[in-house]
């Protein structure tokens, strides 16, 4: 594992990142992560986990870019309770806006949660960002994430978009999965730190 420089919260230093995992997509239905697999640490080793989405391309147009979470089992069906919402600006000036995105947001589902949406298939045309898991491997508390992401709208326009929630279990969180809607992830990184 790699160390990275400290990252910082009002200037101040909280921890260094470290780099477990990255994984790499080429044609891919999903990209997963869970614990003690391929060399994955997602427990009490760190209290809080960052993934970084790099030029994440849908292999099909119009599509929304989502996540789910393992509790133990082997589905990644964690129930969750979300909101969800996004700022956008079209290329050629012509709308811009800040929208809740009532269709997207959770309240004690099981289902995927998107994090990104309506993401293009252009050559040009991709989503970076993160999403934030904290302290997933409580048996006391439900679990916290937050994501932040911009991506090309299939549209033409920039979005960013902010999704946060919480698993509603004190089983530990011990796998997270990546996947789009419809289609497989055609290309891009995902890469998971642990905050020490």
């Amino acid at each position: 594992m790699a160390n990275y420089n400290a990252i910082k919260y009002n200037g101040f230093s909280k921890g260094s990142l470290v780099l477990i995992k990255t994984l790499t997509a080429s044609s891919s239905a999903n990209l997963s992560f869970v614990n003690g697999a391929s060399d994955v640490v997602l427990d009490s080793t760190y209290k809080e986990y960052i993934f970084i989405f790099n030029d994440i391309h849908p292999a099909t147009d119009n599509v929304k870019f989502q996540v789910n979470f393992r509790d133990g089992g082997t589905d990644y069906d964690a129930s969750k309770t979300t909101t969800h919402f996004r700022s956008l600006h079209y290329e050629d000036d012509t709308a811009a806006e800040i929208t809740y995105l009532t269709a997207t947001d959770l309240a004690n589902g099981t289902g995927s949660q998107s994090i990104a949406q309506n993401i293009g298939n252009d050559n040009d045309q991709s989503a970076g960002g993160y999403l934030h898991l904290f302290n997933p491997s409580s048996t006391t508390f439900v679990k916290h994430f937050l994501s932040r992401i911009n991506c090309n709208g299939n549209a033409n326009y920039s979005q960013e978009i902010f999704a946060s929630g919480y698993c509603n279990t004190t089983t530990a969180i011990d796998g997270v999965q990546f996947s789009m809607t419809s289609g497989n992830i055609d290309a891009g990184t995902i890469q998971l730190f642990g905050v020490s």
